[in-house]
Protein backbone atom coordinates (compact mmCIF):
# COMPACT_ATOMS: atom_id res chain seq x y z
CA UNK A 1 0.00 0.00 0.00
CA UNK A 2 1.30 3.59 -0.94
CA UNK A 3 -0.60 6.49 1.29
CA UNK A 4 -0.91 9.79 -0.65
CA UNK A 5 -2.98 13.04 0.08
CA UNK A 6 -4.87 13.91 -3.05
CA UNK A 7 -7.58 17.63 -2.53
CA UNK A 8 -7.05 17.31 1.76
CA UNK A 9 -8.14 13.93 1.75
CA UNK A 10 -5.92 10.61 2.67
CA UNK A 11 -5.58 7.96 -0.70
CA UNK A 12 -3.89 4.65 -0.48
CA UNK A 13 -2.69 2.87 -3.64
CA UNK A 14 -3.85 -0.71 -2.74
CA UNK A 15 -1.79 -3.58 -4.43
CA UNK A 16 -3.01 -6.95 -5.46
CA UNK A 17 -1.22 -8.77 -2.50
CA UNK A 18 -3.30 -5.85 0.23
CA UNK A 19 -6.65 -7.70 -0.69
CA UNK A 20 -9.02 -8.54 0.66
CA UNK A 21 -9.08 -5.00 1.84
CA UNK A 22 -9.77 -3.18 4.58
CA UNK A 23 -9.73 -0.06 7.11
CA UNK A 24 -8.15 0.66 8.90
CA UNK A 25 -5.57 -0.86 7.20
CA UNK A 26 -2.67 -3.25 8.53
CA UNK A 27 -2.28 -3.44 12.18
CA UNK A 28 -3.29 0.24 12.65
CA UNK A 29 -6.67 -0.92 14.84
CA UNK A 30 -7.03 2.57 16.44
CA UNK A 31 -6.78 4.84 12.87
CA UNK A 32 -9.50 7.50 13.39
CA UNK A 33 -11.25 5.68 15.53
CA UNK A 34 -13.22 3.19 14.09
CA UNK A 35 -13.52 -0.57 13.84
CA UNK A 36 -12.54 -2.45 11.03
CA UNK A 37 -14.18 -3.07 8.07
CA UNK A 38 -14.03 -4.90 4.94
CA UNK A 39 -14.00 -3.30 1.36
CA UNK A 40 -14.83 -4.41 -1.91
CA UNK A 41 -12.46 -2.45 -4.30
CA UNK A 42 -12.54 -5.89 -7.06
CA UNK A 43 -15.71 -4.33 -9.59
CA UNK A 44 -14.87 -0.30 -9.52
CA UNK A 45 -11.22 -0.46 -8.54
CA UNK A 46 -11.78 1.99 -6.18
CA UNK A 47 -14.04 2.70 -2.93
CA UNK A 48 -14.27 4.92 0.09
CA UNK A 49 -14.23 4.12 3.50
CA UNK A 50 -17.58 4.98 4.72
CA UNK A 51 -16.03 5.58 8.52
CA UNK A 52 -13.46 7.70 7.54
CA UNK A 53 -13.59 9.09 4.10
CA UNK A 54 -10.05 7.42 2.96
CA UNK A 55 -10.41 6.51 -0.42
CA UNK A 56 -8.86 3.34 -1.41
CA UNK A 57 -7.64 2.83 -5.43
CA UNK A 58 -6.41 0.00 -7.06
CA UNK A 59 -2.87 0.36 -8.48
CA UNK A 60 -3.38 1.30 -11.82
CA UNK A 61 -2.64 -1.58 -14.38
CA UNK A 62 -3.26 -4.30 -11.98
CA UNK A 63 -6.44 -6.61 -11.90
CA UNK A 64 -7.65 -8.28 -8.83
CA UNK A 65 -7.98 -12.04 -8.44
CA UNK A 66 -11.55 -13.08 -8.01
CA UNK A 67 -12.49 -14.74 -4.78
Amino acid sequence: MKELVESGHRVVEVNVEDLPLHCPPGKQVGFNGHPRVFLSIEQKGEIVCPYCGTLYRLKEGLRAREH
